[in-house]
């Protein structure tokens, strides 16, 4: 039987100085500006807790110039989660800012579809281009999890708790999954980077980071399928999300997701 889920979103970085084109493809206003944030999950219940995600620490944030707001494993403290005793990690992708603090989960099993580890080891990685969203450091923690038994391998759906699933979408990275989640306002979908904005998959405006458009596309389908309305769409980067669903009043950079946003999802 699924279970109920609290879900949410701790915010542990923003790029305040980026542009429209870096978010869309085919869009008319180039020049305009479009902020981005980065978030980790946390789904919770009266059982267990399992992390969404790692994000990326003070050392990522300095080599790519690219500021963190606060520490994301720290963070989760304020939620009450230590994340030296979390058991269950989703990855989404392997990208530096969904997989950078591996290291900070020392008791924690690892959930990641074989496609993206293949993808991040594979003749790809050759390329600078598609090396460019990829720390090398980030995928040998990863390897060293796979051959200390802690890496559970899904290829396509796969359950990880009642009422806790994930879904192989790709498009933005050849592995990357989506994951859907049982809440009291319905079926959630945590899209993370099958769509970073509402506007990637309700206007139809691929971002230009993509291993297959193709399966871009096709993955916002599958990202509202999962979904039991698209107000329960969360994108991976949106800082819409912090607008439309409430602020944790327990602490300021957290936001509850389980109950539904405060009003209909529009751009």
């Amino acid at each position: 039987m699924d279970e109920i889920w609290q879900v949410f979103a701790v915010k542990y970085a923003e790029r305040n100085e980026r542009q429209r084109t870096d978010s869309f493809i085919f869009d008319d206003d180039h020049a305009s500006p479009h902020d981005m944030d980065y978030f980790v999950w946390v789904l919770k219940n009266e059982a267990r807790t399992i992390i969404v995600d790692t994000g990326y620490d003070a050392g990522e944030a300095q080599r790519r110039d690219r500021p963190i707001l606060r520490d994301p494993a720290e963070a989760l403290g304020a939620l009450g989660v230590n994340a030296d005793t979390v058991d269950t990690v989703i990855i989404t992708h392997l990208h530096y800012d969904h997989a950078g603090g591996l290291d900070r989960f020392p008791k924690a099993v690892f959930h990641l579809q074989s496609a993206e580890m293949a993808f991040a080891t594979g003749p790809c990685m050759c390329h600078p281009t598609m090396q460019m969203p990829y720390t090398a450091d980030h995928v040998c923690e990863m390897v060293r999890k796979v051959y200390s038994g802690r890496v559970i391998f899904h290829d396509g759906d796969g359950a990880i708790a009642p009422g806790v699933t994930v879904h192989h979408v790709g498009g933005h990275s050849r592995g990357l999954q989506a994951v859907r989640v049982k809440t009291a306002a319905g079926w959630m979908c945590l899209a993370s980077d099958a769509a970073h904005y509402y506007e990637n998959f309700l206007a139809q405006k691929p971002f230009p980071i993509v291993d297959s458009l193709e399966h871009m596309l096709e993955g916002w389908k599958t990202i509202q399928a999962l979904a039991g309305s698209r107000d329960l769409v969360v994108p991976g980067h949106d800082p819409l999300v912090t607008r439309h669903f409430p602020q944790w009043e327990q602490v300021p950079f957290a936001w509850r997701l389980d109950n539904g946003p405060q009003r209909p999802v529009e751009l």
